[in-house]
């Protein structure tokens, strides 16, 4: 019986080291992205008090409810990327004092915060665009719902926001490279941005 056992084993021994059967792990895949191409569109709506190009990949969708109110003004919108899985917010709001543009920036500051508790990291960059909009942007990384958000201001009398979401959980690892091709447009949106003369 230990015979047969012992041949047994060696039998299967020498089967397992076959040459060119070796079983290697599978590399870990994401999915693929057929990535849009670049042609741009200009936002310049009546409703609006500035203009901008923007990636003709994003779709307009003007804001009529947020949280079940009518948004604080005309100017909210959502450019919608559907086949990258994103959406810019974007909201609007006329500045009435000091006081009013402060609030403003802690309030940028204050829901960029909110995603520190699942951030790695985040960098703020300065913004002037030449244009006389200025502001900040805040970039956090992590498993974070918006991974990019940045305002524009001329400081007296109009305030930009925008903040960048991905439309499913959050893998860092597998949307860095949607991000980094979005980031290049919104990079473009805000050097290109003008405020109205009225």
């Amino acid at each position: 019986m230990r015979i047969i056992l012992s041949s047994l084993c060696l039998l299967f021994c020498l089967i397992s080291c076959e040459e060119g059967k070796s079983v290697m792990p599978k590399q870990r895949m994401f999915p693929f992205v057929d990535y849009p191409e670049r042609h741009d569109t200009i936002l310049d709506k009546h409703f609006c008090n500035f203009t901008f190009s923007y990636p003709g990949y994003f779709s307009f969708r003007q804001d009529s409810f947020y949280f079940g109110e009518k948004p604080a003004h005309d100017c909210w919108f959502d450019l919608n990327a559907q086949g990258l899985g994103a959406s810019l917010h974007c909201s609007y709001y006329p500045i009435q004092n000091r006081t009013g543009f402060d609030k403003l920036v802690n309030d940028a500051f204050e829901i960029t915060g909110k995603h520190n508790i699942k951030a790695n990291a985040r960098k703020e960059t300065l913004i002037e665009n030449g244009h006389n909009a200025s502001g900040i942007m805040f970039e956090v990384s992590g498993p974070v719902a918006s991974p990019i958000q940045f305002y524009l201001t001329d400081s007296t009398r109009h305030f930009f926001r925008a903040s960048l979401y991905f439309n499913a959980t959050v893998n860092p690892d597998s949307t860095a490279p949607v991000l980094q091709f979005i980031k290049a447009d919104l990079d473009r949106i805000i050097t290109g941005f003008t405020w109205k003369e009225k």
